[in-house]
């Protein structure tokens, strides 16, 4: 691939731009000049410019790619990462900077971890997001045992977020690019992972990270991003939940919340909460579906209005704030911003026990929100900062 045939357009960048970003790589990381650093390079644009920034900046890194899936299937989607393509990227970009590359076999492990939780998400009625668990564990829990392992003091990856230390305690906050920032999908990183974690382009934006590795030389400056799930060959991942559970073709009926049977649908895995398009029911009125019942194979459907939650239940909780950890926060009932989806704006909330379990209450009724997906919080005294987050397990509705 040649910056010819890339798409993506690149910006010129001034001397002292690309001297700031040295400078903004090497205040990220805050270690000694020639200290060990493992770059996570996923043979994108970020994560290359990380590894070339720490090895301008005078450290020792070692890039790591990991090869998450098939390499034929992912060849045919372009924009999917750590396949193909995209791991013959990252190792020319470490051939060119002159640093050690290895390639770690991770199919197994992100089988397991990601595509089948993916898959059984789905079968269950539920929303997954599987960009969080691959950071959750593959990528921040496998991937950081081996940066451990090669001598590494730290490890930089290319999310757009930014790791602040206060107090000697580290914190996460959003990019200065709030358009790019990435810590919705990062909620589940734990203190002790955070501690260790570095991401060097939390104070640009993404022109200058492709004006960065033009001016250094990098093939893949104008090296689209990933698009989608990369898992997933050209987007289609009902095909991928039929071939794995099979199951979830089972017919059912399609009945709206008033109980009245509206019509019959060929598999529960074809709808998601909020969706409107592909019911093929008509009643005069618009039509979404607000709840999945896989044990019943029911498709419930209702008025815009039944989307409206009050609250939410969470698990698999984390928790960076300041109290003890999430269940005190809780006790406390300690206000936070909750966002339910990376697309849409945290809403202000408070947390809560109920029967045990750790609850968000919305001030006012809160759209788009679906079992399985994430649910991070964030400070409502300092909105930049991530508080932490779980995985969203019951809603309860407005109406």
């Amino acid at each position: 691939m040649t910056l010819a045939e890339d798409i993506c357009p690149v910006p010129n960048i001034a001397r002292a731009d690309m001297d700031a970003a040295v400078k903004s790589a090497r205040a990220a990381v805050g270690l000694p000049v020639g200290s060990r650093v493992v770059a996570a390079m996923s043979g994108g644009v970020d994560s290359t410019v990380v590894a070339a920034l720490l090895h301008k900046a005078g450290y020792d890194v070692v890039g790591v790619t990991l090869q998450l899936y098939d390499h034929g299937a992912a060849l045919k989607k372009k924009g999917a990462c750590c396949a193909g393509q995209d791991i013959h990227d990252a190792r020319l970009a470490a051939e060119m900077l002159g640093i050690p590359h290895y390639v770690l076999d991770y199919e197994s492990r992100f089988r397991d971890a990601v595509i089948d939780q993916f898959a059984d998400s789905y079968l269950a009625g539920q929303t997954p997001v599987p960009c969080i668990r691959c950071n959750q564990t593959v990528k921040f829990r496998d991937l950081l045992d081996v940066a451990r392992d090669l001598g590494a003091e730290a490890m930089a990856t290319g999310h757009y977020v930014r790791r602040s230390v206060v107090d000697g305690s580290p914190q996460m906050r959003k990019a200065v690019d709030h358009s790019r920032d990435q810590s919705y999908f990062l909620f589940a990183t734990t203190a002790a992972q955070l501690d260790y974690l570095r991401f060097p382009l939390a104070d640009l934006e993404k022109p200058q990270v492709r004006g960065v590795a033009a001016e250094l030389g990098l093939r893949i400056a104008a090296k689209p991003d990933s698009q989608d799930i990369c898992f997933v060959p050209n987007g289609d991942y009902r095909t991928l939940i039929d071939k794995l559970r099979p199951q979830g073709r089972e017919a059912g009926e399609i009945v709206h919340m008033d109980g009245r049977v509206l019509g019959g649908h060929s598999g529960i895995t074809d709808y998601t909460i909020g969706q409107r398009r592909g019911l093929n029911v008509a009643v005069g009125e618009p039509l979404f579906v607000t709840r999945l019942d896989p044990a019943k194979r029911h498709v419930i459907v209702g008025p815009r209005e039944a989307l409206l939650t009050a609250s939410l239940t969470l698990d698999e909780t984390n928790w960076l704030g300041d109290e003890a950890d999430i269940a005190a926060a809780a006790r406390a009932g300690a206000p936070v911003l909750a966002r339910v989806r990376s697309t849409r704006p945290p809403s202000p909330a408070r947390l809560a026990l109920v029967d045990g379990a750790v609850a968000v209450l919305f001030e006012s009724g809160e759209e788009g929100v679906a079992p399985g997906q994430a649910c991070a919080l964030y400070d409502p005294a300092d909105p930049d900062r991530l508080l932490g987050g779980g995985f969203i397990k019951t809603t309860t509705a407005v109406v």
